[in-house]
């Protein structure tokens, strides 16, 4: 039994624009040096999956700098390891169909790509998926049940804002699914969610794809699960470790500030045996704290430099507090400067934004203060 993963890197970038503006969803930093697609890549390799797909479209830059050659995942490899691939468009293409803007899509754009591969598996994931799932054991759970798709899905409390943006799966005590409700608008309560990780096998993947460029289908929840229900074997595999999904800047933010503020997340996201979360590897001097600086429950990277206070905040490399400064509830990311004399509370600093000294920026938790890239205050 071998597996290929699939991963999309740009279905949600309209989620958070402002962090995206420059790079895919996958490349958004998170958590002081990890990058969201580190989290699909790592569940991939720790599951020995080593034939791995980025699909992409546009602002890849980042990304590809990111993964390099794929070492860092053990993925540089002469036989499958790692691969980006961006749609194929050809120089007659219009406007209609030269994006895509679903999974199905995305699918249909990278068919070519698809027909090679030869695992007998295939794991669909998204990339801003923020979990550690042990996808070995769904893979198995797929085989034993002799299913044509295997979808995770986790319990949860939902209230009407949280449920229009989630996919709503019922299934019956055995785990066969027997509804899905596509982003509902007035549903309330506890509801089994999809967490966008999907397991097929190769055949009925290659089948999906080419039925749907046949019929024009867009929607890999509408056009094919629900109208195959009951006709094709379609299983639940519940998850029950942390799970969180960028669906706005305030998922980011809060989800970043669990990180802070809650051990038991960490603990299910970096700390499980033989289930570590991988990230490029960069070679930086360690973080210089001044006898003046004053930090509490933050997580700083290597590489920068504190002179001021930093409190409830995650810094990442090479950003300086200067003298004076108090960071408080903040996100800031790869070589921010902060002159003298800085308060900043609830901001998300984009890279290399430079704030002069005495400056006073305040955001809310609910609508935090962004800064992007390159900017200077």
């Amino acid at each position: 039994m071998s597996a290929a993963g699939i991963i999309f890197s740009n279905i949600h970038d309209n989620n958070i624009p402002e962090l995206t503006r420059n790079r895919t969803m996958a490349s958004v930093p998170f958590g002081c040096r990890y990058r969201l697609i580190d989290f699909a890549l790592s569940n991939m390799v720790n599951s020995n999956i080593s034939n791995v797909s980025v699909v992409t479209h546009y602002n890849y830059q980042s990304l590809m700098d990111h993964i390099g050659s794929g070492k860092d995942w053990d993925l540089a490899r002469r036989s499958g390891g790692i691969k980006i691939l961006p749609p194929f468009i050809t120089a007659y293409a219009n406007n209609v169909n030269s994006l895509y803007t679903t999974r199905l899509e995305a699918l249909k754009s990278v068919n070519y790509s698809i027909s090679k591969i030869t695992d007998d598996y295939v794991v669909l994931s998204d990339c801003d998926v923020i979990c550690n799932i042990d996808l070995n054991d769904m893979i198995k759970n797929h085989i034993d049940n002799n299913a044509d798709l295997t979808m995770a899905v986790k319990k949860v409390y939902l209230n009407k804002a949280k449920a229009k943006i989630n996919v709503l799966v019922d299934s019956d005590e055995d785990g066969k699914i027997t509804d899905v409700q596509a982003y509902p608008t007035s549903f309330e309560g506890e509801a089994d969610i999809n967490l966008n990780i999907m397991v097929m096998t190769r055949q009925y993947l290659q089948e999906v794809v080419l039925d749907s460029i046949a019929h024009n289908y867009t929607s890999l929840t509408r056009d094919i699960i629900l109208r195959n229900i009951g006709r094709k074997v379609y299983r639940t595999y519940r998850y029950d470790g942390y799970f969180a999904c960028i669906n706005s800047s305030q998922d980011y933010y809060t989800s970043s500030m669990e990180l802070i503020n809650d051990r038991e997340v960490r603990n299910q996201l970096f700390g499980i045996k033989n289930r570590p979360v991988y990230t490029k590897v960069r070679n930086s001097a360690p973080t210089y704290y001044s006898p003046e600086a004053k930090v509490k429950n933050s997580l700083i990277a290597d590489g920068c430099e504190i002179f001021g206070e930093v409190e409830n905040s995650i810094i990442f490399r090479g950003t300086k507090i200067g003298k004076g400064s108090v960071v408080k509830n903040c996100i800031l990311f790869q070589d921010t400067y902060t002159g003298e004399n800085v308060k900043l509370n609830c901001v998300i600093a984009d890279k290399n934004v430079v704030i002069r000294d005495n400056k006073n920026l305040s955001g809310d938790e609910t609508l935090p203060f962004y800064l992007s890239k390159g900017k200077m205050i």
